[in-house]
């Protein structure tokens, strides 16, 4: 598991979300609820965790929509805070840069 997954868990479930404007406009581009990417959340799959990334800690996971497709969602914390939750982006991940699970990128 990730500590930050577990911040990020803690922070969803206690309200404390932001969704970045390049979330937003990346979940209206791939037709992504806010929703969606928000409760599916729960049952995420860790596809690449970057704790020391220069804007904060994040971590990019697998998720599924409404409809039990897979789409991709980049959370994160920003850098020196404790919250909140930011959503940065999600978008469905294309196969041909993907494996079949969605989980390593292809070389």
């Amino acid at each position: 598991m990730s500590d930050t997954l577990d911040q990020i868990k803690l922070l969803v479930l206690a309200g404390n979300i932001r969704i970045s404007d390049h979330g937003y406009d990346e979940l209206a581009a791939d037709g992504i609820l806010a929703r969606e990417a928000v409760e599916g959340l729960v049952n995420a799959t860790i596809v690449e965790d970057y704790p020391g990334y220069p804007k904060g800690p994040c971590v990019l996971l697998r998720q599924k929509d409404s409809a039990e497709e897979y789409i991709h969602v980049l959370w994160g914390i920003p850098k020196g805070r404790s919250e909140p939750a930011v959503l940065i982006t999600a978008y469905r991940p294309d196969p041909e840069m993907w494996d079949n699970g969605f989980l390593k990128r292809k070389r």
